[in-house]
């Protein structure tokens, strides 16, 4: 459990943002601030991993979706662990110090990471570590990689596209993400405090709003058990397409060259008129009636545009359509993906 829970108004976060505070008294204000670039959030619940050793680069690059065999020091990337069959394992968050390589993955990930790198370390030059408990991870609404000196940082490049890949979402220019700054900064766990100083803090509440209207996805909360990253339009900063062989590539080439997904990630406005919102996993139904196209992934409470969703439906939903969410519910509400 973090440190700065103990920080006045605090209020603990659920489900996977478990550890530390999903807001600090003032959410709404809270985003603003954020988005302002003034506040910094607690993701310290976040797994850290680090792989040394001469041959860590190519090593990665070896076993994961992207290009990291000539990954330069504080270049920041992001790869998927994919299963044989091309669904998404784990996404790893890459920045590479010169020495180490350090990943930093969604909370309670770490263990499961290492020991699938451990495994496959074979007779290569590479020490894998779960360093989660000695180092603990900021959010900062900044975009510059951190330079020599400074504590490790990972740069979000989404939307991208990074590299040679594929975008099925919007081109950047016109993407909503494009002017989310967003970066993960590595301390350790007894410099928490001082790395915060006197900024304001941010709860999740409000970094997951701001990932919301940027149609950023996020391992486990928006996959499930058959994501592959074309659903979640990932290919666009997290594969490259013309690197070697890794496991999982089969499926990205073929549906990539072949065919369109089945399904896809869309943005959803709630109308709010409910008296609770939809969770995620609840099933959307057409407003005409029907069967199901789909269920939500992650619901967030925007300052501006209000209750928004990511959702995940089937690839031949029409764009315009109107949905229902829990149509069991007394209190139904009805979602527009634009």
């Amino acid at each position: 459990m973090s440190a700065l829970l103990a920080r006045p108004g605090a209020v603990e976060g659920t489900g996977p943002d478990a550890g530390v505070a999903s807001h600090y008294g003032a959410p709404h204000r809270e985003q603003v601030l954020l988005e302002q670039g003034l506040a910094v959030v607690d993701l310290s619940h976040r797994g850290v991993v680090t792989v040394s050793g001469a041959d860590r680069l190519t090593w990665l690059h070896s076993l994961t979706s992207q290009q990291l065999a000539d990954l330069a020091p504080r270049t920041s990337a992001e790869t998927l662990v994919l299963s044989p069959k091309g669904h998404v394992e784990h996404a790893l968050h890459v920045v590479d110090d010169g020495q180490t390589t350090w990943l930093t993955t969604e909370p309670g990930a770490a263990p499961a990471l290492v020991a699938w790198l451990d495994s496959m370390r074979f007779m290569l030059r590479v020490e894998v570590t779960d360093v989660s408990d000695r180092y603990a991870v900021l959010g900062e609404p900044i975009r510059r990689e951190s330079a020599p000196g400074e504590p490790v940082a990972w740069v979000d490049p989404w939307p991208g596209p990074v590299g040679d890949t594929f975008a099925y979402g919007p081109p950047s220019e016109e993407h909503p993400g494009r002017d989310r700054a967003w970066r993960e900064l590595v301390v350790p766990v007894e410099d928490l405090e001082a790395a915060v100083g006197d900024r304001p803090l941010a709860g999740t509440w409000a970094s997951e709003a701001l990932r919301v209207a940027a149609w950023r996805p996020r391992a486990g909360v928006d996959t499930d058990h058959r994501t592959i990253p074309h659903e979640l339009d990932w290919l666009r900063t997290a594969v490259h397409l013309h690197k070697g062989c890794y496991r999982g590539q089969e499926t990205i080439a073929r549906v990539k060259n072949l065919g369109r997904p089945p399904r896809r990630l869309v943005f959803l406005h709630l109308d709010g008129s409910g008296h609770v919102e939809p969770g995620p996993g609840t099933e959307l139904v057409p407003v005409e009636g029907g069967r199901s196209v789909g269920h939500v992934t992650s619901v967030a409470r925007h300052h501006e545009e209000g209750p928004i969703a990511l959702a995940v439906v089937k690839r031949s939903t029409d764009p315009a359509a109107v949905l229902l969410a829990d149509t069991t519910s007394a209190a139904q509400t009805v979602v527009v993906a634009p």
